[in-house]
């Protein structure tokens, strides 16, 4: 049986695909690196030696940022996780396929988020 490939990208697009996903994964790695980093950073304040006052007030405020560098990870993470399955979809021929009608996801929504699943038809649908 032969491969259908009216409904999806060529292999030439697809390597276009590849590059930016593997570009955007290069930065999403470094940037994840850098709030991690933060993170680390958060712990040691040098508010030893000032008043218990303003301690009190630095820990809130640490207590805070330690949060969202936390979700700001985890956000990183999964967007990283989600251009590496773009990357196997690529693989498997199936990238730039919505998930939900089939269609082809358009070009231009595929370069502003390459980890897109679902096709802006799709994607009214859910609301």
């Amino acid at each position: 049986m032969a491969l259908d490939t009216s409904n999806r990208y060529s292999d030439k697009d697809l390597e276009e695909f590849k590059g930016l996903i593997q570009d955007k994964i290069k930065k999403a790695v470094h940037d994840l690196e850098l709030i991690k980093s933060a993170y680390m950073n958060d712990h040691n304040n040098g508010t030893d030696d000032t008043s218990p006052t303003f301690k009190a007030f630095e820990e809130g405020s640490e207590t805070m940022s330690k949060e969202a560098n936390s979700a700001l990870a985890i956000r990183q993470e999964k967007f990283i996780r989600d251009l590496k399955n773009g990357l196997i979809r690529i693989e498997n021929k199936t990238y730039g396929i919505c998930r939900v009608t089939g269609k082809l996801i358009g070009k231009e929504r595929l370069k502003l988020v390459p980890h897109a699943t679902l096709s802006i038809e799709a994607k009214n649908m859910q609301k």
